[in-house]
């Protein structure tokens, strides 16, 4: 049997469990998404977002690429937050990183991982320069990085906050609440390390005055 056919047997298996226990569990799904919460997060295989919060199918929407980033630029993810935000009406916002970060590592190097990746990881590299004197005090390679990851998701926060879809609501007096979190691999625990409430001020720069 091929590995990917594995999955698909486990779906079946998964699916007969859910009908075993709650017949109109599907028919429910099908009908209605009305989850509270945006989880951009990471794309590795070890951070999946339900299992780690145990939640269900329905109750957080989705958005995943490398390192938990929220670029301006990047249509797929302000796609995802314009719906959630202005569709979804979610309550919160999470940035969840993780400790052991591949991309975070790999934007603390030197090294070139080719055209698209290096774009990508420059967006951390910009996270690294505006901490610099904080992390360079730091000898330990592991908790340096450790400390990266935290930093790069406080950034992410604050860029969330930056953008027109959040800085709309807010002026419209709706939530979303902004929360940055870290997981650890180690220990399966999520570390809360930031959050911005609905209506926080930022830099006047970033403040929209024709919203």
């Amino acid at each position: 049997m091929e590995t990917y056919e594995k999955l698909l047997l486990e779906n079946k298996a998964w699916a007969s469990e859910k009908l075993h226990d709650d017949p109109e569990y599907f028919n429910r799904l099908a009908h209605i998404q009305t989850p509270e919460f945006l989880w951009i997060g990471c794309s590795d295989s070890r951070v999946p977002a339900n299992e780690i919060t145990g939640t269900q199918p329905g109750e957080i929407f989705v958005h995943r690429n490398i390192a938990n980033m929220v670029v301006n630029t990047d249509v797929n993810l302000l796609s995802v937050l314009d719906y959630a935000v202005n569709h979804l009406k979610v309550k919160h916002v999470i940035v969840c990183g993780h400790y052991g970060c591949g991309g975070v590592k790999a934007a603390a190097t030197q090294h070139d991982f080719k055209p698209v990746l290096n774009m990508w990881l420059r967006n951390i590299k910009d996270v690294y320069r505006l901490h610099r004197e904080e992390l360079e005090m730091i000898k330990d390679e592991e908790t340096r990085t450790d400390r990266l990851v935290e930093l790069n998701v406080r950034e992410q926060v604050n860029n969330l906050a930056k953008t027109s879809i959040i800085q709309r609501a807010w002026k419209e007096g709706n939530k979303p609440d902004l929360h940055g979190w870290v997981y650890g691999l180690k220990d399966g625990i999520i570390k809360q390390v930031f959050e911005m409430r609905a209506g926080t001020h930022i830099d006047s720069l970033y403040e929209y005055d024709d919203l």
